[in-house]
């Protein structure tokens, strides 16, 4: 594959005045973590969540996901696709303590640790704490140790920023490294099927492939203006990534300042009452990933984005904090039915909770590390 290098591979070589980025993935976590405690259950599809008619799946086994069941899809969709999967509720304060073992392992490396969730974190290790001096090895080291203290496998994506290690990550899965050396960055989105870009849907690559655009080297092709007509806001991020281009720092401890997610959907939905099913769906996902936060909010936003990528969000405040999962879902659908009938469907719809405890009282529509997609 153009632009990975093996897994033994230094990278003494990088370019002075770069960062050294590793980006890690624990594997199918919540799903690892059970078939880990449950011996019987390894070798089988399993997914992490409710059985119920309402139920979400919030993990899958790679056994399952070979039946094409994912994370954030309706319970009964999966047990269709999979009939012999077998469901297991969550158990998150197992999930914490585990995440805070691998944590630990973080912090033996270096202090630039950026948690995105309890299973996965930037780590800039450009001034390692052991003096190793190699990315690559560490990322070695650091799966390593996880195998050995918690049982379990990760993957990790090694590069100079955020944007190129998070996609080498995703590479080599389960219990992979990709490294992506300064000087390769281009060459290896170039290659990429568009749909591996981050927040590209499959609406938003079937727009794009009408366009002409279907990988990396196509959207790189295209200047600033014409990728502004026609993803709008959205262009900035698509012409700096076709390039290999992400200047954002890896933050330690950055204060969270909403919690949330978004799910794209494999078809654009334009009635009503789809709409609030896709909502009902959000909210129940998005609310257990508040309670296992253990955080409270006011503010509460619905963000819509169009078939044409135009976006629109609403938000409303409350007093006090959010009292419960019936506020919250009460608030989400009175934004909605505000909106509704809406001119054109919709590919992507979000909800957040922000205005957080402890935060300054200011709302956060697009709030990258508290908004987790849903795809």
């Amino acid at each position: 594959m153009l632009g990975t290098m093996t897994a033994h591979a230094d990278d003494d070589d990088e370019a002075n005045g770069l960062r050294k980025i590793i980006h890690v993935d624990m594997d199918a976590f919540y799903a690892s973590v059970e078939q880990r405690d449950e011996p019987d259950l390894r070798g089988k599809p399993v997914a992490v969540g409710g059985s119920s008619e309402r139920g979400v799946v919030a993990a899958a086994s790679y056994e399952a996901r070979v039946f094409g069941v994912r994370s954030a899809m309706p319970s009964v969709r999966a047990a269709r696709l999979c009939p012999g999967l077998i469901f297991r509720k969550p158990r998150f304060e197992v999930y914490r303590a585990v995440s805070q073992q691998i944590r630990a392992i973080f912090l033996d490396h270096t202090p630039h640790v950026e948690p995105l969730s309890l299973d996965e974190a930037y780590l800039d290790v450009t001034d390692d704490l052991k003096g190793i001096g190699s990315a690559t090895r560490i990322a070695e080291l650091i799966r390593a140790s996880i195998r050995e203290q918690t049982g379990l496998t990760a993957s990790a994506g090694v590069s100079y920023n955020k944007f190129l290690a998070k996609l080498a990550s995703d590479e080599n899965k389960p219990d992979g490294l990709c490294v992506i050396r300064p000087g390769e960055g281009v060459a290896y989105v170039a290659q990429l099927p568009i749909r591996r870009f981050h927040g590209v849907g499959p609406r938003g690559a079937e727009k794009m492939a009408s366009l002409g655009i279907e990988t990396g080297a196509d959207l790189a092709n295209k200047d600033i203006a014409f990728l502004r007509q026609h993803f709008g806001s959205f262009a900035d991020y698509l012409y700096r990534a076709a390039r290999g281009v992400d200047l954002r720092s890896v933050r330690a401890d950055r204060p969270r300042k909403s919690l949330g997610g978004e799910r794209t959907f494999d078809q654009d939905i334009s009635s009503g009452s789809a709409l609030r099913e896709a909502l009902d769906r959000i909210i129940e996902i998005v609310w257990e990933r508040i309670e296992r936060a253990g955080t409270k909010g006011r503010t509460v936003t619905l963000k819509l984005k169009h078939n044409d990528f135009t976006a629109l969000s609403r938000a409303r405040s409350v007093p006090r904090a959010v009292a419960d999962k019936a506020e919250f879902a009460k608030i989400g659908h009175a934004l909605l039915d505000a909106v509704l009938p809406l001119p054109q469907p919709v590919r992507l719809m979000g909800l957040t909770l922000s205005a957080l405890e402890g935060e300054e009282d200011k709302v956060e529509n697009e709030d990258r590390a508290g908004q987790l997609s849903l795809l």
